[in-house]
């Protein structure tokens, strides 16, 4: 079966409720991820966890997604993507519920590990669209799993703020991991009642490379090696701005949780409507390459002058024009790499994307700490930018051909 034939037999088995069905998995697993993160440290300490242990928590679920993404986005190429959803949002769904119920802190790290292994599954959800949506659309629909990133990140941590009660120990946060755990349950229903498969198992699993061939074939080649050192190079930058951004606000306006909060709000607001509106038509006119080369510039510009911010009435415009920049930006990576890469095996490439974006979760923060603690506390954002201006030409040199079939590695 040709890749034109798959396509069009894919968009019908995708079409009706399928798509607003995986944009609600996307907006479920932020929705999870931020009503918990903000509980994280107050749930670990009714555990009576000394610091160590609580920073522990807090990485291992990009640990988790880490090994996940590459190795969910693989299976699905093998196995169809509707399964592999069913199978990692109802793993996701029973890692809330252990969280809910965890007897140790040791248990808890446990459970977000592998809730952070379940929830790695954005590559699949990413491959399902890229199967059913031809490639001058791709940045649109991509920009829309990242839109329901930014809303479930808005009222996420708002709704963990009203269901969590601390004063009541260990068992104050079980009721919102519960809705967690039964959001993730409607989801699940939802995929099996609307999502139809969107792809036709044509080879099995010894007809296909290695896992460390296809790293090898992602690393060497001349658009995807550079799209993932862009997610590494700008993802390291903006998370590691985002975890120093609560402390630098703090040391030089006195903020608190609720200003801090309230900027991220904004944040998200600009980027989910930037991703709903924007992104598909910037794109579609100026092309994949200029858009995420233009997004970086943005984010490396606004980054350098965010130091000399006077007050609120700077530091949230500044902060939202970075966050415009991202969000018109990572769309077009994911489908630049659908455009580069075989058709049958974009969930694994897509993967190893995502898990280099886990990774940058992981380095970031500790980069931005550094140079907090020993430059100065306008550092991270020097740093940050410096991260991101590689990724301005990396990002314009990514181009599809023109030939898309001729381009794609096998």
């Amino acid at each position: 079966m040709d890749m034109t034939t798959e396509t069009a037999r894919a968009e019908s088995a995708g079409g009706g409720a399928a798509l607003p069905t995986l944009l609600s998995v996307m907006f479920i697993n932020l929705l999870g991820f931020g009503i918990v993160v903000p509980l994280l440290p107050f749930y670990a300490k009714s555990f009576a966890a000394p610091p160590w242990q609580i920073a522990l928590v807090f990485s291992a679920y990009a640990i988790g997604a880490f090994f996940g993404e590459p190795f969910w986005g693989r299976l699905s190429d093998r196995m169809g993507r509707k399964p592999i959803l069913i199978s990692t949002v109802s793993g996701n769904c029973l890692c809330y519920l252990a969280m809910a119920y965890a007897p140790t802190i040791a248990f808890a790290f446990f459970a977000r590990i592998v809730g952070g292994l379940m929830s790695g599954n954005g590559s699949v959800i990413q491959g399902y669209i890229a199967d059913v949506t031809p490639p001058d659309r791709r940045s649109g629909r991509m920009a829309l799993l990242g839109a329901a990133f930014n809303i479930g990140f808005i009222v996420g941590p708002a709704l963990g703020g009203l269901l969590a009660h601390p004063a009541a120990g260990h068992l104050g946060f079980r009721i919102p991991l519960m809705v967690c755990s039964a959001l993730s349950a409607t989801c699940v229903a939802g995929i099996v009642l609307f999502v139809r498969e969107s792809r036709v198992r044509t080879h099995t699993f010894s007809e296909q490379a290695s896992r460390w061939a296809v790293l090898g074939n992602a690393l060497t080649h001349p658009a995807i090696g550079r799209l993932m050192l862009v997610t590494f190079l700008a993802g390291c930058a903006f998370t590691g701005i985002e975890s120093i951004f609560g402390l630098w606000t703090e040391a030089r306006f006195g903020w608190g949780p609720r200003q801090v909060g309230s900027a991220f709000a904004v944040v998200g607001v600009v980027a989910a409507f930037c991703q709903i509106v924007l992104v598909g038509r910037l794109s579609r006119r100026f092309g994949e390459a200029r858009v995420l080369a233009a997004g970086m510039a943005m984010t490396a510009a606004f980054l350098s002058l965010q130091p000399w911010s006077n007050g609120a009435l700077m530091v949230v415009p500044l902060l939202a024009m970075t966050a415009f920049g991202q969000s018109i930006a990572w769309p077009n990576v994911a489908a630049l790499i659908s455009r580069n890469v075989d058709w049958r095996h974009q969930g694994q490439y897509l993967g190893l994307n995502n898990a280099t974006g886990a990774l940058a979760r992981v380095v970031g923060p500790f980069c931005t700490g550094l140079a907090f603690s020993n430059a100065g506390v306008n550092a991270p954002f020097y740093l940050a930018a410096l991260m991101v201006l590689p990724a301005v030409a990396l990002a314009y040199v990514s181009r599809a051909r023109r030939d898309d079939q001729s381009s794609r590695l096998s």
